[in-house]
Formats: C-alpha cells, structure tokens, sequence
C-alpha cells in the first residue's frame, strides 16, 4: 500500500462515519442535531426542521416547499445510510462518491451564502473529498473493494464499483 493511500482511507472511514452518525442521530435522536423525542423513529420527518427553518438564500423558497415531503426525507436518509455503509464497507464507492458530492452540492445551495465565506463552506470541502474518492480506490485496501471489483455484477457495469 502506497502512503499517499492512507488518507484516503482515512477520508473514506471519516466521510462514511459522519454520514452513517447523522443517519442515526436522525433515525433515533440521540441528542446530538437530533434531540429525544423528536427522531424519524418518533415520526418527525429528518428533513423538516432544517428545510423549513434552516435554509436561507436564493433557493430557500424551493426547499421550503419540500419541507415536508415524505419522498424528501426517505432519499436523504437513504442517501446518508447507503452512502456511509458503501464507504465504510469499501463496496460502491465510485457510486458513494458522486452520489455524496450531490447531495453536500444540495446542502451547500440550501444556505447560499455560507456564513462564513461568500462562496466556499465545508459542503463543498467535502464534496470534493467524495469526488477525490471516486478516483483512487479506498475500498481496495481496508475494505471489500477489491473483491468487489472482481465480482460478476462490478465486471459487467463498472460504474459499480
């Protein structure tokens, strides 16, 4: 293994813990963002709070409007859980990847202009992470990302992988 591959496994577990901890902060309220009580599990969409009193710029409208879809929350927790349980597992991180870039661009225009800089805010920090995983092969090493790879399934549809 190659020392230049070691941060991006450490990127790969850190990415894939921030999402997977969101997920079940969100699913459970474990009293982080998510207080007791007001979890996916007590029937409080995940996405309420935040696109309903969070957002603030140009399209604040439009994710207002989608507060409270159903549809809305169950992809943003899919999208947290199957992002953070590919990265973690090594298995589907090209797909992670630029799926995790999507939805951080997503949040990132959510609250045009970050507070703390006219353009650039940790979203897109780690959109480009995602995106830099997408293109070394994390899983490969620590991971089931090699046998994945040689699977049928990966072979056939390299996107896959």
């Amino acid at each position: 293994m190659k020392k230049e591959q070691n941060i991006w496994i450490l990127l790969r577990f850190t990415m894939s813990f921030i999402l997977l901890w969101a997920f079940f902060d969100k699913l459970f309220g474990l009293g982080f963002s998510t207080q007791p009580g007001k979890a996916w599990i007590d029937g409080v969409l995940p996405t309420t709070g935040f696109l309903q009193w969070g957002v603030h710029g140009p399209l604040a409208f439009f994710y207002n409007n989608i507060s409270s879809s159903q549809i809305v929350a169950v992809l943003f927790m899919a999208g947290l859980f199957l992002i953070g349980l590919s990265l973690l597992l090594g298995i589907g991180v090209k797909i992670a990847g630029y799926s995790g870039a999507l939805l951080m661009l997503l949040m990132w225009s959510a609250l045009l202009p970050p507070k703390n800089n006219p353009f650039i805010d940790e979203h897109i920090v780690y959109a480009l992470v995602f995106i830099g995983l997408t293109f070394v092969k994390p899983g490969h090493c620590c991971g089931l990302g090699k046998w994945w790879s040689k699977t049928k399934l990966v072979k056939k549809y390299t996107f896959l992988e």
